[in-house]
């Protein structure tokens, strides 16, 4: 189990840095990247790029794009219409999010603001379900001790009968406690498929790569930033995108595997592992994705705090009301008593 979680981040994190990915151009084997930016082409760009010098690049190559160069617009002149949609998965999600993003961007004359307003934006649609997620670790971790003492039950039993009575009594437990066996996966079901569309929306539109936020452009990732520019600046990028995943991680790992030793031995090799990869992914993080990662971690740990405190003022009104429920319940008996 360990170590299909680790293959899926491994796989995540490729997919972010770039690597592994046939959708970039070649030359000799070796992606071909655009050496102001350090920013890798993508074959299937949505539309033309601006910078006069990433366009003879583009020109150079063009004959390794999936749709013709010469007749892809500007990126100022997108719409949804443009160009062919390639499968489901690019009409429905991606275009839409490239769109989103360009207008806004061009509405408020930048990019940057306009990623971390749509991602902001996808976090608070999300809510909800976000809300419903942590409700489901918060029962199963009530839950714990019951599904432990479960196990140790029917852990030297293996015929189909305890099997049957075993999960017989863990579903009794997941009914009182109001679980849902698939409730906590929920949210990543959805967040995924959002992630990586938002990713490839990102990836594929040049004017967001051109653009700048705070005097950092938007294509260039820390690698370049700071190696071969100098720019200092870039360090706060990896420091923050390191920090709010710490928290953000914390918070979710801290509330999934309590009441159980060995699940909370996995999450927290899980935890380190994430940090360590997430702090070397850090540095081959385009500015405009690291901003999409920033907000919505930020987004997330106020959101936990937020969560924390209705939890805990929910249980105080439950301590209350229980109470009073066997108060009302002792009277009625006493008045019974009197009336005799």
């Amino acid at each position: 189990m360990k170590k299909k979680k680790i293959i899926v981040l491994v796989m995540l994190l490729l997919m972010l840095t770039g690597c592994g990915n046939s959708n970039y151009i070649m030359d000799k084997n070796k992606t071909v990247e655009y050496e102001a930016t350090g920013q890798i082409l993508q074959r299937d760009i949505l539309c033309k790029p601006v910078d006069k010098d990433l366009d003879k690049l583009y020109q150079k190559y063009k004959d390794q794009t999936k749709i013709k160069y010469d007749d892809l617009p500007m990126c100022s002149d997108f719409k949804l219409s443009s160009n062919k949609s390639n499968g489901i998965w690019e009409g429905i999600f991606v275009k839409p999010l490239a769109f989103v993003i360009l207008k806004l961007g061009y509405l408020l004359n930048s990019f940057g603001a306009s990623v971390i307003i749509i991602g902001l934006l996808i976090r608070l649609i999300l809510l909800p379900i976000s809300r419903k997620t942590m409700k489901q670790s918060n029962n199963m971790k009530k839950a714990q001790p019951e599904l432990a003492r479960i196990e140790r039950k029917y852990a030297n039993r293996t015929d189909n009968e305890a099997m049957i009575a075993k999960s017989q009594e863990m579903m009794m437990v997941y009914k009182k406690y109001n679980i849902s066996p698939f409730g906590s996966c929920l949210l990543a079901f959805i967040q995924l498929p959002l992630f990586f569309a938002f990713l490839q929306a990102i990836n594929r539109v040049p004017a967001i790569f051109e653009d700048k936020f705070l005097g950092l452009t938007l294509g260039k990732t820390p690698v370049v930033g700071l190696f071969e520019y100098h720019e200092w600046a870039y360090l706060i990028i990896i420091i923050l995108i390191i920090f709010t995943t710490y928290l953000s991680f914390k918070n979710a790992m801290s509330s999934g595997g309590a009441g159980n030793p060995e699940m909370e031995k996995q999450m927290q090799f899980m935890f380190k592992f994430m940090i360590i990869m997430i702090s070397v992914a850090s540095l081959y993080l385009s500015t405009a994705i690291a901003l999409y990662w920033i907000a919505t971690n930020g987004f997330v740990v106020i959101q936990n705090l937020v969560f924390k405190k209705l939890d805990k003022r929910e249980e105080e009104k439950d301590l209350i009301i229980k109470p009073n429920k066997n108060l009302s319940k002792n009277s009625k008996k006493d008045l019974k008593k009197k009336g005799k």
